[in-house]
């Protein structure tokens, strides 16, 4: 080993800059102050928010656009408890997130209290891994994160650095980075047999495509195994567009919708043979647990990782890369007609007619009017609430990571800070972010950070002062109206505030013009969409 003048955050620095890392968000704090210099030296810019938590999402946003991992830098205590929520996001939605919190030397913490807390321990149950970096194993530090952070599925890495650590001399060794994992694919044998066997003499085959074949990027490979096999699919909410959904064979999206488990369910079940391509069913409600008995139906599961969730099983389990195992188990088998009775034309259109595009006004109207009215290379974000379900059923993806949501974690607050994160790494996209009134509340601040970076998304927020999903579930229940409802505010005046424009709109016209002047703006835009109480009732 040799000596190095550089400290030991330049030494991690630079390693993550080598493994594609760009884009760093936090808030600094005294201890992280030597993290931030090195990222900037290392060439890894750095973006100042106004919360934690935002500062999460950001780098989802951008690594959705890069599919290299983003940074999260925060303080010790409060700053690195602040991010706990987008971490915890990114470990269930599969987001490669490197976390960097500065922490105080083991020494010091022997007899100093303030502020003072075991970041590992916090973080060992929402990251894939935690590390203490070293002066004399920063390299290698970098390098396990990485690894870890993008391998199988991916997940959040954090790393905790103590404040004279990094400011240490660090030490390179003579290690280069590790290889690259081969992907993996099916071996020949019985089980590749028995799968080749059951696609030949299937009638009514099923896809169902998940995360784990987006982070595979194999949306060629499924659509000409579903064009030769003539295999019609559905995806998770977050595999929308791995095939443009115009695709004749796409089946859209399931997830949480009540209205489309009516009509998907029954169909995959009356597969007889049902292909989980990459399918992560942490995304789906709980009407699809145990949808299939893979005793009497055929199954072949090709997943990242072993099946340990038990939410479904299959007859067949191949731990493989999506793409490689379907041009694997199609080599070799035959084909014939499927589903002939028209099954999949009845299932669209059905679909189709469960969510109306032609609503006057209300929530599935201004759907189906940004979709119209915008261009279709917009990217889309969504918070949670029930315009997501919504969203998620009505917007059409002609690109992977078309819409961008938390529906793993199912959380509020991400659809403002992924869509700046997204606008950061794609400048020239159009972005538009989809905000319940409640949702755009926790994260209003973060308009700041989008006037003082310059950037232009629209932010559309859904008004109607109400929990709109949980009031109702409430009544649903039969409870009475608790809890769930808040003021009317004026959200144009809070988005002038910080240097946009703002309308408000109640009609498909006002939108219309909305939507025109803001996609000409030279600042962000705020679009406050005003609908009724009970808006969402049978639309869901």
């Amino acid at each position: 080993m040799r000596h190095s003048p550089r400290r030991a955050a330049d030494i991690l620095a630079k390693r993550l800059y080598k493994a594609g890392c760009r884009h760093a968000f936090g808030m600094p704090g005294g201890e992280v102050l030597t993290i931030i210099d090195a990222l900037r030296k290392a060439g890894i810019r750095f973006t100042l928010v106004k919360h934690e938590n935002s500062a999460g999402f950001m780098a989802e946003g951008v690594y959705h656009r890069t599919g290299a991992p983003a940074i999260l830098v925060a303080t010790l205590g409060p700053g690195a408890m602040n991010g706990v929520n987008s971490i915890a996001n990114a470990h269930q939605d599969r987001v490669p997130l490197i976390v960097l919190t500065g922490c105080v030397d083991e020494d010091e913490a022997l007899t100093y209290t303030h502020q003072i807390m075991d970041h590992g321990a916090i973080f060992e149950t929402i990251t894939k891994a935690t590390f203490r970096l070293t002066a004399k194993g920063a390299d290698v530090v970098a390098d396990k994160a990485v690894g870890i952070a993008t391998e199988g599925r991916p997940g959040p890495v954090h790393v905790d650095v103590p404040i004279s650590v990094a400011d240490m001399d660090g030490v390179t060794s003579h290690l280069s980075r590790r290889a690259i994992a081969s992907k993996v694919a099916p071996a020949e044998g019985p089980d590749l047999d028995l799968a080749r066997g059951w696609l030949s003499a299937a009638k009514r085959p099923v896809m169902i495509v998940g995360l784990d074949a987006m982070n595979d990027d194999a949306g060629a490979d499924i659509q000409a195994f579903c064009e030769k096999f003539n295999v019609p699919f559905l995806t998770t909410y977050k595999a929308k567009g791995i095939v443009p959904e115009t695709y004749s064979l796409c089946l859209g999206a399931a997830g949480l919708s009540p209205l489309a488990d009516k009509t998907l369910v029954p169909f995959v079940q009356a597969a007889d043979l049902i292909i989980c391509a990459g399918y992560d069913p942490i995304e789906m409600r709980t009407g699809w647990r145990g949808l299939w008995d893979p005793a009497k139906t055929n199954v072949i599961d090709i997943s990242a990782v072993p099946n340990h969730h038990y939410m479904h099983q299959a007859t067949l389990n191949f731990v493989a890369d999506t793409g490689i195992s379907l041009r694997t188990i199609a080599t070799g088998s035959g084909t014939q007609p499927t589903w002939v009775n028209g099954e999949i034309d009845a299932v669209k259109l059905a679909l189709q007619q469960a969510f109306p595009h032609d609503e006057i006004w209300g929530p599935a109207a201004i759907i189906d009017e940004c979709r119209k009215r915008l261009p279709e290379t917009t990217l889309a974000t969504a918070d949670s609430g029930a315009h997501r379900i919504l969203l998620s059923q009505m917007w059409t993806c002609y690109e992977p990571r078309g819409l961008m949501q938390s529906s793993a974690f199912c959380t509020m607050g991400c659809a403002v800070p992924l869509a700046m994160g997204a606008k950061i790494a794609s400048p020239d996209k159009p972005v538009i972010s989809f905000s319940g009134d409640a949702g755009f509340l926790m994260v209003a601040g973060e308009l700041a950070t989008v006037a003082e970076l310059g950037i232009k998304p629209i932010f559309l927020v859904f008004v109607d002062a109400s929990l709109a999903l949980i009031e109702l579930k409430q009544r649903q229940r039969q409870m009475i109206n608790h809890a769930v409802d808040f003021g009317l505010h004026d959200y144009g005046a809070i988005a002038r505030a910080f240097g946009g424009d703002a309308y408000t709109v109640a009609t498909r016209n006002e939108l219309c013009a909305a939507l025109e002047h803001a996609q000409k703006a030279e600042t962000f835009t705020l679009i406050a969409a005003t609908i009724e109480r009970g808006a969402y009732d049978g639309r869901l």
